[in-house]
C-alpha cells in the first residue's frame, strides 16, 4: 500500500509539472563516423532514417575543457564573494600572495569575476570551432518519442549509438562525455576494485577497535599495559573513548573517497555521482561497522576455533551474539540506527549528505 501511494504521488507530480527540455532529449554516445561525413551529419542521417516522425534536432558535444575550467573558477570565486558579503564584520582587507599588496577582497574577487565573464563569453563564441566529440544531445517532438529512442537498441553493436537519459542542464557533468565505451567500462572496473581494496584495508582499524573495546583481551595481548589499565580513568578512556575516536577519524575520509571514485566511474550528471557515492558509503558502513565489526570481534576472541574447522559454525553461533556486550553498544548507537518503517526520523553515518535520502528512495 505504501509503495502504491508513493508511486501515485510521483505520477501525479509528473503530470502536474511543466514539461522540461531534458524530458524530450537523450544523449547518444559512441557515434560512428565515416571518412566523408562529420559527427553532426552522421547523427542527422541516422535519426532522420530510423525516427523520421519523432526526430526534431540535435546538438553535438564539443571539447570545451578551457570553458569548463573558467566556469568552475567563476563558481569558486562566487562562493567566496557570497561568504565575504554575508559576514560584514569580517575583515576583507588582506595581502594577495606572500609579498602582494593589501587589497579589499570583495573588490578583488568582483574584478576577477568580470574578467572571467568576458573570457567565458569569448570561449562560448568559439565553441562551434572546437573539436567535435562522438556524443550528441538528440531532441524529439514528444516525450514518448524520446522514451522510445532511449529504450530501444539503436545498433547491433553495443559500443555504438549508446543512448542515455539526458541530465538536466544544470546537472551535467562534462568530463566523461567524450569517453569511449571501453574507457567507461575500464573505469567502472577500476572503481569496483578500488572499493573492494578500501573495504579490505578498513578492516585494519576495525580489528584495532575491537581489540580496544575488550579490556581482558587487551591485557592478554599487551601485558605491559596491565598497570595502566587498572586505573579506572585510563581503562575507560582506552576501552570507551579511544575506539570511537579511531573509528570516526577513519570514517571521515570515506565519503570524499567514494565521491571521487564515483566521479571517475563514467557518470554524466552530478546527481548520478552523488547517488552512486551515497550507495557506496551506505554499503561500506553496513559492512564495516556491522558485519565486519561483529565478525572481527568474534574471531579475535575465538582464534582457536580455526584449529577445528568442523566446529566453526557452532563456535561462531555462540561468539557473534556475545559481541552485544554493553561496552560495545556505543559503536552501534554512534554509527548506525535501524530505519523505522513508520517514521521518517532516522540517522545516517557521519559524512553522508542528506541528498542520500532522496537518491535512495
Amino acid at each position: 500500500m505504501e509503495y502504491k501511494y508513493i508511486s501515485s504521488e510521483r505520477i501525479a507530480y509528473f503530470y502536474s509539472s511543466k514539461p522540461q527540455p531534458h524530458q524530450f532529449t537523450i544523449l547518444v554516445r559512441g557515434i560512428p563516423v565515416s571518412v566523408c561525413s562529420s559527427v553532426s551529419e552522421s547523427v542527422e542521417t541516422f535519426f532522420t532514417e530510423f525516427h523520421p516522425t519523432t526526430y526534431l534536432s540535435h546538438m553535438v558535444v564539443h571539447r570545451t575543457s578551457k570553458l569548463r575550467n573558467l566556469i568552475n573558477e567563476a563558481k569558486t570565486l562566487s562562493k567566496r564573494l557570497l561568504h565575504l558579503q554575508s559576514e560584514p564584520s569580517q575583515h576583507t582587507y588582506r595581502h594577495i600572495g606572500l609579498f602582494g599588496q593589501r587589497v579589499d577582497l570583495v573588490d578583488h574577487y568582483g574584478k576577477k569575476l568580470v574578467d572571467i565573464e568576458q573570457s567565458v563569453r569569448l570561449e562560448q563564441s568559439n565553441v562551434s570551432l572546437a573539436e567535435e566529440t562522438r556524443a550528441a544531445f538528440v531532441s524529439f517532438k514528444s516525450r514518448y518519442g524520446a522514451a522510445i529512442a532511449f529504450h530501444l537498441p539503436q545498433s547491433t553493436n553495443p559500443t555504438q549509438w549508446v543512448t542515455e537519459q539526458a541530465p538536466e542542464p544544470d546537472d551535467v557533468y562534462w568530463p566523461f562525455f567524450s569517453s569511449s565505451f571501453m574507457r567507461t567500462w575500464i573505469s567502472k572496473l577500476v572503481v569496483i576494485v578500488a572499493c573492494i581494496l578500501l573495504t579490505i584495508l578498513f578492516l585494519i582499524p576495525v580489528v584495532v577497535v575491537q581489540g580496544l573495546t575488550n579490556l581482558s583481551q587487551l591485557e592478554t595481548w599487551l601485558p605491559f599495559l596491565k598497570s595502566i589499565l587498572t586505573i579506572t580513568f585510563f581503562g575507560q578512556v582506552i576501552t570507551g573513548y579511544l575506539p570511537n575516536l579511531i573509528l570516526q577519524l577513519f570514517l571521515k575520509i570515506v565519503p570524499p573517497i567514494m565521491e571521487f571514485l564515483s566521479s571517475i566511474q563514467g557518470y554524466i550528471s552530478h546527481s548520478d555521482i552523488e547517488k552512486s557515492a551515497c550507495k557506496k558509503v551506505l554499503w561500506f558502513t553496513i559492512w564495516n561497522i556491522f558485519f565486519a565489526t561483529v565478525f572481527s570481534g568474534s574471531v579475535l576472541s575465538k582464534v582457536s576455533i580455526f584449529l577445528e574447522p568442523k566446529n566453526i559454525p557452532a563456535k561462531l553461533a555462540v561468539a557473534v551474539p556475545a559481541q552485544g556486550h554493553p561496552e560495545n553498544s556505543f559503536l552501534w548507537t554512534s554509527w548506525y540506527y535501524i530505519f523505522l518503517p513508520s517514521s521518517t526520523n532516522f540517522a545516517l553515518p557521519p559524512g553522508v549528505p542528506l541528498s542520500c535520502i532522496h537518491h535512495l528512495q
